[in-house]
């Protein structure tokens, strides 16, 4: 595949959100794409960044959900980076659900990141896109990345590191991204620190095509926690079963952001 096969981005040396439609949603201007469409975008944007490496700032491409939700107002940091954010997707079934019952022009669908990975994945194996893993501990690290090349065996991972480093190693870490020539550079650091960091240093990341945020995803991959079934995902209900794997750490999370982020999809949508 080259650049001519997308003429939507060959249209604008930005790549940037005009491309795709939004509503707001929770506060944020929220994709309205499906997941292939999110996961097309992403590959053009790479593919266009390499017509020229480091002429352009990174995409950053985040995720909205109950939690993100919760957060806003509450980290000017966090909220700097959202705002700043190329393309927010809605990773949770109630960001969709608030869409469909309070505005004319309801999300197509739910993009969790877990499930965007593969639409990714896919399309960076068949045109040679390029992953940088970072976060996580060293050894969930590791297995993220062997379950990423066991599931996609032609897929380029030209670097991985952990995500315990501190502030003064930022400018390092970023080095050896470049360096690594990544297209996409997934950062799992959880919220909002994963947002902030990446926001922060877009400037160094120059080269990198698109960074994406992905919270849990290598817990996931890695086998350590489960998805809930179907059924559960598309009521919105999954916290339920993620709550019953690990209650002593998701209680108190669930307990305040759930009420919260209720609230605030009612009150900040349209």
């Amino acid at each position: 595949m080259t650049l001519t096969n997308h003429p939507a981005v060959m249209e604008r040396a930005t790549g940037g959100t005009d491309l795709i439609e939004t509503v707001r949603v929770g506060g944020y201007h929220t994709a309205r794409a499906s997941r292939t469409e999110l996961s097309t975008w992403i590959t053009r944007r790479c593919l266009w960044n390499r017509s020229d490496r480091g002429a352009l700032l990174p995409a950053l491409v985040f995720s909205s959900n109950g939690q993100g939700v919760a957060l806003a107002g509450h980290n000017t940091a966090y909220d700097a980076a959202m705002a700043a954010a190329d393309v927010i997707h809605a990773d949770g079934m109630s960001v969709v659900l608030a869409s469909r019952i309070l505005t004319q022009t309801p999300i197509r669908g739910r993009s969790a990141t877990t499930d965007l990975f593969d639409d990714i994945a896919s399309e960076a194996q068949a045109d040679d896109l390029s992953f940088f893993v970072l976060g996580a501990t060293e050894d969930e690290n590791v297995r993220a990345v062997a379950a990423m090349q066991r599931k996609y065996p032609q897929l380029r991972i030209v670097g991985r590191r952990n995500g315990y480093f501190g502030r003064d190693e930022d400018a390092a870490v970023c080095a050896e991204i470049v360096a690594s020539r990544a297209d996409v550079l997934w950062v799992g650091l959880g919220k909002p620190l994963q947002e902030i960091w990446s926001f922060t240093n877009r400037e160094a990341l120059r080269g990198v095509g698109c960074i994406k945020t992905c919270g849990g995803l290598y817990a996931f991959l890695n086998g350590d926690s489960t998805r809930a079934p179907e059924w559960m995902q598309r009521a919105g209900l999954e916290w339920i079963h993620r709550l019953a794997q690990d209650p002593r750490r998701l209680l108190r999370r669930y307990l305040v952001t759930n009420a919260v982020s209720t609230c605030r999809l009612l009150m900040r949508t349209g």
